[in-house]
């Protein structure tokens, strides 16, 4: 009973040194070429959505005579913003992109309401970036400025044809969606034509081919 039991016991322990060895000489597996890649932060080619808010400090009437009733101004104006935008990014740092904005907004009684509708290009600037735990550049603080052509309706309230400027910070989080990315853009802004600064605040969405 003894030596079968010896037995049994050495017949094990040679079977398990017999596997240990076969686990250490198992091949390590090699990744197939063949699989795709993907980035965790795309660059390219993008467009992109903004809606928030837009003022103007001061409303004048451009054209009196058809508006006797804003002949003293509206004061300040504000109300919603909407945009959109295409460009590329040149890089993880810049970017430059066409945009298109349109507005609406509401001054004093008297002065009433008017839309505002921008046309232009726009120019970012990356200056700081924050990576996640993965090492991955996810998070971005810019600086960015636009300039556009565009009309005010109804003409000859707030004006009727219009440049736009504008400048500010924003900020910018790619996202583990891959493609998108969200932000929030504050712009200093001004109307030259009417001669009046303004604001822009808003949300943006923006999505990478």
């Amino acid at each position: 009973m003894r030596t079968a039991t010896r037995i049994l016991l050495a017949a094990a322990l040679a079977a398990s040194a017999a596997g240990a060895r076969a686990q250490d000489a198992a091949p390590t597996l090699q990744e197939d070429p063949r699989a795709a890649k993907f980035k965790d932060v795309e660059r390219g080619i993008f467009v992109g959505f903004e809606l928030g808010a837009l003022g103007f400090m001061k409303t004048t009437a451009q054209d009196p005579n058809k508006y006797p009733y804003a002949q003293g101004g509206g004061g300040a104006s504000g109300g919603l913003m909407v945009g959109a935008n295409a460009g590329v990014d040149l890089g993880s740092r810049f970017a430059l992109s066409a945009f298109f904005m349109g507005g609406s907004q509401q001054a004093s009684v008297n002065y009433g309401a008017f839309s505002v509708y921008v046309l232009g290009l726009d120019g970012r600037f990356a200056f700081l970036s924050l990576r996640d735990r993965n090492g991955y550049e996810r998070f971005y603080l810019y600086a960015h400025a636009r300039a556009g052509f565009g009309r005010t309706y109804p003409a000859g309230l707030f004006g009727d044809r219009e440049t736009y400027l504008a400048a500010g910070p924003g900020i910018e989080y790619f996202t583990h969606l891959r493609h998108f990315s969200i932000g929030l853009a504050a712009d200093l802004a001004y109307a030259m034509k009417a001669k009046t600064g303004g604001y822009a605040i808003y949300p943006t969405v923006r999505y990478t081919f």
